[in-house]
């Protein structure tokens, strides 16, 4: 397979991610768009560090796997913390909860 056929995947991947993001209501879908955002990263880092022929973008995406599981473990938590409080983990109410 080429470059091209990974780079395309990757940035077909991203434009979900960001209409997930932009379009969604639930707080639980924008998170896993979210993680399809930096899934693409992901995917790019590696074809390019395998066309290069170093390692480098395995070790970039090991990162951004890192910092993706503690996004989930914030996010979740600000989400239930959200449902308690209001019922309903739509993202249209959380500006209520401003002090």
């Amino acid at each position: 397979m080429w470059l091209n056929q990974f780079l395309l995947l990757g940035a077909l991947l991203f434009c979900i991610g960001v209409y997930g993001v932009l379009a969604r209501r639930n707080g639980v879908m924008v998170l896993m768009s979210i993680e399809l955002l930096l899934n693409a990263v992901n995917l790019n880092f590696i074809a390019f560090g395998a066309y290069h022929g170093t390692p480098v973008g395995q070790v970039f995406a090991l990162f951004v796997i890192g910092v993706a599981a503690a996004e989930v473990g914030v996010g979740l938590a600000i989400v239930l913390l959200i449902y308690r409080n209001r019922s309903s983990i739509d993202l249209e109410s959380v500006d209520l909860l401003k002090g």
